[in-house]
């Protein structure tokens, strides 16, 4: 009985192996297929050429702070993989049963945008890793958040944050205020279902979740919180949560 458990192991093993060589494989080959056309340089040289590009100097802080904390707060500090969101989303998807959380990084949303579609496809996600690589290797983190925030899409036909601050409040990424940010920064994890033309109840409180992620990320002051509950004329927020939080 016990030869039989050694050898059922040692053959599980031998084909977990074989399964991970060949999904790496076909992974690195759909790499190699999504970038053979235009490079990974390439890509991004065309993008910084378009009309609506806007480099970071030209973004609100605000907006640019609320990303990060929603998306990837710990953006600045891993190397385009964040294995402890991963950990935390594989957790969630067993105990939910089905997909609920992706534990994607910024960069690997990056990449995704500029060279994949949005299938759940393992290979696909191995791919996606080999332009991540690059990207950590030859972009600054400042370089890898400008390009995010300038390819994704904001919902209702808005794609890139120059579109998006024209769209929604006419006005220019530099000059959204603090409460357009969050909603901004709120809008790319789910775009149709927070597209405020028709889901604006929706988007509020998701930016109420994009304000509790720069809350407890230290990334906001408490004065500017209590400010933000204090304006009467700002009607985006629950003010009775963000002030309960705010004293927690």
């Amino acid at each position: 009985m016990k030869k039989l458990l050694v050898k059922l192991t040692l053959g599980i093993i031998v084909f977990m192996t074989a399964l991970g060589v060949f999904v790496l494989q076909d992974g690195y080959s759909l790499y190699r297929a999504a970038t053979s056309d235009i490079g990974i340089q390439e890509k991004i040289n065309d993008i910084r050429n378009g009309k609506d590009y806007v480099t970071i100097d030209g973004i609100s802080k605000d907006f640019l702070d609320a990303i990060v904390s929603v998306e990837d707060h710990r953006f600045y500090n891993h190397n385009g993989i964040d294995l402890i969101a991963i950990g935390r989303s594989a957790i969630s998807n067993i105990d939910a049963g089905k997909i609920i959380m992706g534990g994607s990084t910024i960069t690997q949303q990056l990449a995704k945008n500029l060279f994949f579609t949005h299938e759940q496809r393992l290979e696909r996600k191995i791919a996606e890793i080999f332009v991540v690589r690059e990207l950590e290797n030859n972009y600054s983190k400042e370089e890898i958040l400008e390009l995010y925030v300038n390819v994704i899409y904001y919902g209702d036909g808005y794609s890139g944050i120059k579109q998006a601050s024209k769209g929604y409040f006419n006005t220019s990424p530099n000059k959204i205020t603090l409460s357009q940010s969050l909603l901004l920064a709120g809008l790319p994890q789910s775009p149709e279902n927070y597209a405020l033309s028709k889901n604006y109840e929706r988007a509020k409180e998701r930016s109420e979740v994009v304000l509790m992620s720069m809350i407890r990320n230290n990334v906001i002051s408490r004065a500017e919180v209590e400010l933000l509950c204090n304006d009467k004329m700002d009607k985006t927020f629950n003010k009775a949560t963000l002030a309960s939080e705010t004293i927690n």
